[in-house]
C-alpha cells in the first residue's frame, strides 16, 4: 500500500506554504507557490494533495454564489496548485458543472486540472429524482457531463450513490466501456460498502472512493473534511446558515447534538492555538497524516481567504501523540448525530444484488 503522505516533488514546497501558515499572505500568494502532488490509487492518477470541492458554489449551501466570483476563485485555486476539482451533475442540478466548464475554458487551464464529476441521480421533469445505475443512464449522464464541462474526457468519474436494484457489475461494465472509448480516464465510487467496492474492483480497477476506507489499492477522497464547515467556526456557523442551506436539517447540528459537538470543536480549537494554526487547518492536517492509505481531502469554499487557509494545512505537522489526541475526540461515541437526516443512500445500505445466475462471494 502506498504511503498516505503526498510524494512531494523537489522544489514544490518551501517557504511559500510555510509563510502562508504563519500568516504571510503576500508570500503565500506568490506565483511560485505550489501544492504538493500525490498519487491517487494505483492506476496512475496524480492530483494535488488537496482538492477543491465546488458544490457550495452552486447548490445546497444557500443561494448560488456570483458566477464571476466563483470563476475567479477556481482559477486562483489552480494558480495556487489546487488542481483537483470536484463537482457532480446533481449540484444545481447541472449548474456547477457548467460553472466549472467556464472556469477552465481559457488559458490552457483544462490541461492543468484533474476533473472529477459524478452521476447516479436521475432527474425528471416534475422535479423528482431517483438513484440509477442502469447502463443506458450511465452513458447518457456521462455524455451530458462532458458537454456541460466542455471537455472530451473526464479524469475521474464517480458513481455518486449506489443503485441497490442493479448489480454493481452491470454499472461497472458500462463504466469500463466509457474508459475504453476514452470518455473517462478513471472510475470512482462514492458512499459504497466494502463488498460493493470489491465486486466493482473485480470488473475494472476502482481508482478512488469517497468515505469508505478499504484495503484495496484505491485512493480515498475525503469530502466535507471540515465537517460541513463546523470545524472552521463551531456552533456559531450553524447560527449563520442562510435559508435554503440544507445543513440546517443535519442531525449533528440539532439541539443537544450541537452542544456536544461544540465541545469537540473547542478542544480542537485549543490544540490548534497551541500549535499556531487554525482549527480548520488542524482538522485538514489530521486527514493528511492518516496512515496506510492515500487520502486527498477536498474542502469546499467560496472565499479566496479560506482557500489559502486550507492550503496552509499542508504545512502543519502532527506528532503521533497529537494524532492520538485528535482521534480520541472523533470516535463514533463522541460525535453526536448522523451525517444526514436519512442514511438510506450511504455506504451502510449500498450492497447490490448479484448478477443473474451468480452468487456474490466477495
Amino acid at each position: 500500500m502506498a504511503s498516505p503522505h503526498p510524494q512531494r516533488k523537489e522544489g514544490e514546497v518551501g517557504g511559500d506554504i510555510a509563510a502562508m501558515a504563519s500568516g504571510d499572505a503576500a508570500a503565500a500568494a506568490s506565483p511560485s507557490s505550489s501544492v504538493p502532488r500525490m498519487k491517487l490509487g494505483s492506476q496512475g492518477l496524480e492530483v494535488s494533495a488537496q482538492g477543491l470541492g465546488c458544490m457550495g458554489m452552486s447548490a445546497f449551501y444557500g443561494p448560488p454564489k456570483p458566477e464571476a466570483d466563483m470563476i475567479a476563485l477556481i482559477r486562483h485555486a489552480v494558480r495556487r496548485g489546487v488542481t483537483f476539482l470536484d463537482t457532480s451533475d446533481i449540484y444545481g442540478p447541472f449548474t456547477n458543472e457548467l460553472l466549472l466548464g467556464k472556469a477552465i475554458s481559457e488559458g490552457g487551464l483544462r490541461d492543468q486540472v484533474q476533473l472529477a464529476t459524478k452521476f447516479g441521480s436521475r432527474h425528471f421533469e416534475d422535479g423528482s429524482r431517483e438513484i440509477c445505475g442502469q447502463p443506458g443512464y450511465v452513458r447518457a449522464a456521462c455524455e451530458a457531463s462532458l458537454r456541460r464541462l466542455g471537455v472530451d474526457c473526464i479524469d475521474l468519474y464517480y458513481q455518486h450513490r449506489i443503485d441497490t436494484r442493479v448489480p454493481i457489475e452491470v454499472t461497472m461494465g458500462e463504466l469500463k466501456k466509457l474508459v475504453e472509448e476514452g470518455k473517462i480516464k478513471y472510475i470512482g465510487l462514492s458512499e459504497a460498502s466494502a463488498s460493493t467496492i470489491r465486486r466493482a474492483h473485480a470488473v475494472h480497477p476502482v481508482t478512488a472512493i469517497q468515505l469508505e476506507w478499504s484495503f484495496l489499492l484505491v485512493g480515498i477522497v475525503a469530502y466535507s473534511p471540515l465537517g460541513r464547515g463546523f470545524l472552521s467556526a463551531g456552533p456559531k456557523m450553524v447560527e449563520k446558515l442562510s435559508e435554503g442551506d440544507f445543513r440546517k436539517f443535519f442531525p449533528r447540528f440539532q439541539p443537544g447534538n450541537l452542544e456536544r459537538n461544540g465541545y469537540i470543536y473547542e478542544e480542537v480549537k485549543k490544540m490548534a492555538e497551541r500549535k499556531g494554526c487554525t482549527a480548520s487547518q488542524l482538522a485538514l492536517a489530521w486527514v493528511h497524516h492518516q496512515e496506510g492509505v492515500d487520502v486527498c481531502p477536498i474542502p469546499g469554499t467560496t472565499k479566496v481567504e479560506n482557500l489559502e487557509q486550507n492550503v496552509g494545512a499542508l504545512a502543519v505537522k502532527l506528532t503521533p501523540e497529537e494524532m492520538s489526541q485528535l482521534q480520541s475526540l472523533a470516535t463514533a461515541d463522541s460525535v453526536k448525530g448522523d451525517r444526514y437526516p436519512s442514511m438510506e443512500n450511504t455506504w451502510m445500505y449500498s450492497d447490490t444484488p448479484p448478477p443473474p445466475g451468480k452468487k456474490t462471494t466477495l
